[in-house]
């Protein structure tokens, strides 16, 4: 018979870190995506452009591509489908293997993430690098940096 371990409860101070994490982290998710909706798309799709953009001939393999921007590929299959309608990306099926899938960028995709980057980079600067300040910053970057680094069970 299995024995149940009690909880470690968060303490008083642990929980208010954390709500505040949960709540400052949706409200920088919805100031940046209210900034990218002033060019036809939202925080995920403009992650999806500057993932192409970055990869050498603006193409990576679906697959890849969800795991580069966080989303199953159910999401990702859908996304990519409305960004194709808008002429952003295009999905072409690859020459060495039939059943792998490119996701590229087009001109218009291209085109489309240099106008929105500056106006992007201005926001995550406002809402996030100057609100928290230098020390902060840093803070964040090392406890995010472990948490990239915590082995999951």
């Amino acid at each position: 018979m299995q024995q149940t371990v009690a909880p470690q409860w968060l303490s008083k101070e642990q929980q208010r870190v954390w709500r505040t994490y949960l709540l400052g982290s949706a409200r920088l998710t919805e100031r940046l995506d209210a900034d990218l909706r002033e060019f036809g798309i939202d925080l995920a799709e403009y992650e999806i452009l500057v993932c192409l953009e970055e990869v050498p001939d603006h193409r990576i393999r679906m697959s890849e591509l969800a795991e580069a921007v966080h989303q199953s590929r159910s999401r990702l299959t859908h996304t990519i489908a409305r960004m194709e309608k808008e002429d952003l990306v295009v999905r072409r099926t690859c020459p060495t293997d039939r059943r792998g899938v490119w996701a590229e960028l087009t001109p218009h995709g291209y085109e489309l993430l240099k106008t929105a980057a500056p106006s992007h980079v201005e926001a995550v600067r406002r809402n996030f690098v100057e609100a928290a300040g230098p020390d902060d910053y840093a803070a964040i970057g090392r406890a995010f940096g472990a948490v990239l680094n915590v082995d999951t069970p």
